[in-house]
């Protein structure tokens, strides 16, 4: 959803470099992932936060610096809210999705269909199967609409009220709902809450690019680590779920906690005074610490997890606005991905189907490299011819 004028030629370039570093990152865990060669850090994980689940917030986080770039604009300049237009666009790109996913899976889906209950199966396909990364921007960027033109204080309180919610609901019932089979997706139908959180840092920052440009970027790297700070504390908020060694043994087969959200006054008197481990390194498994709330958990969608994530699309994003404004910068591929965004994701998902069946689980690591490259070269390839036609798919 990008409206750029032609005199800021380098913002743009910053934002499509962004986004198609994104997509390079999204190839390579989607694909790398559920190999068993892989490293942990490049699988999607639901007890911390890996580099893999670094990728889906930056989607959040582009998708709010689109929407400020293209509608806070009209704002300043006078204009009115263009509400019909912003939320056709939201829609169809919901409908995108809920088209897509469905046609991903539609075997599956037709045979559950024949198998269970319509209601369950209905049930299934809310909670897991559509709830993914297109519907989740979409539904994002429907609940953030409403505070586009705001302030920036308003926009932060929206995003400390949306959080706050996600935990009381979490604490409510959404925590081990999402938990509980069939397992959830990125925080499921709830998820929208907390994933506002990149997405309205995503529209901060595209008022600091406007105000200051190219010198933005430094302004950008001092919230983003100082919200992977907070983030980080909030999640040592998981220690107090540490497993005492006398209880291990009793406990193997339980991996939820009782009180995930809202720790026992128990929890608490034993707390021994640990703190979380640092970022992007696994934590001890569920025999040693249940899971909860304040780990950084992408299937749960949780506060610390998305606060983290958003700090850290700062500090990346800040960078390639460095490299683009600064130094000019460019990458090819990047620019490529970056323009047609949502294209090279829906190829994505062809390539898979085409190249994956090809090199089996327990490849090797050359095999897996060799896989990799024959997987992001379709991608790549397909997006390239479309970007020399002028074709761009767009929302």
């Amino acid at each position: 959803m990008s409206d750029i004028s032609s005199n800021s030629p380098a913002r743009l370039a910053a934002l499509d470099q962004f986004r198609g570093y994104t997509m390079v990152g999204m190839l390579l865990v989607n694909f790398l992932g559920s190999y068993e060669v892989c490293p942990r850090i490049l699988k999607h994980s639901h007890d911390y936060c890996s580099y893999a689940d670094t990728i889906m917030p930056q989607f959040l986080f582009a998708a709010g610096f689109a929407m400020q770039l293209s509608l806070g604009r009209r704002l300043q300049q006078g204009g009115q809210m263009p509400w019909a237009r912003a939320i056709r666009r939201i829609l169809s790109l919901a409908a995108i999705a809920i088209v897509w996913y469905s046609f991903c899976d539609l075997s599956a889906i037709v045979q559950k269909f024949r198998t269970e209950e319509t209601a369950t199966v209905l049930g299934t396909l809310f909670k897991r199967s559509l709830f993914q990364t297109l519907l989740h921007i979409a539904v994002t960027s429907l609940w953030i609409l409403p505070v586009i033109g705001a302030s920036s204080r308003v926009r932060m309180g929206y995003a400390a009220f949306s959080g706050l919610l996600h935990v009381v609901l979490s604490g409510c019932f959404n925590f081990l709902w999402v938990n509980s089979n069939p397992m959830g997706i990125d925080g499921g139908p709830l998820g929208f809450l907390t994933w506002s959180i990149p997405a309205i840092c995503g529209t901060l920052a595209c008022d600091l690019v406007r105000s200051k440009g190219a010198s933005a970027a430094r302004s950008l790297i001092g919230p983003g680590v100082g919200l992977m700070f907070v983030a980080w504390c909030w999640s040592c908020g998981s220690t107090l779920y540490n497993v005492p060694a006398e209880l291990v043994n009793e406990q193997k087969a339980v991996k939820l906690a009782e009180d995930p959200v809202l720790p026992s006054s128990e929890r608490i008197q034993r707390w021994s005074g640990s703190i979380m481990e640092p970022p992007f390194v696994p934590p001890p498994n569920a025999e040693h610490r249940k899971w909860n709330y304040w780990m950084m958990s992408q299937r749960g969608g949780t506060i610390s997890y998305t606060t983290f994530s958003a700090g850290f699309s700062l500090v990346v994003f800040a960078f390639f606005l460095w490299a683009c404004d600064s130094r000019k910068w460019q990458a090819g591929i990047f620019r490529t991905l970056g323009t047609n965004s949502l294209a090279a994701y829906l190829l994505h998902d062809v390539a898979s189907w085409w190249i994956s069946p090809w090199f089996p689980r327990s490849s090797g690591p050359f095999m897996v490299t060799f896989g990799f490259l024959c997987f992001s070269a379709f991608v790549y390839g397909v997006c390239w011819m479309m970007e020399r036609r002028g074709w761009l798919i767009r929302v």
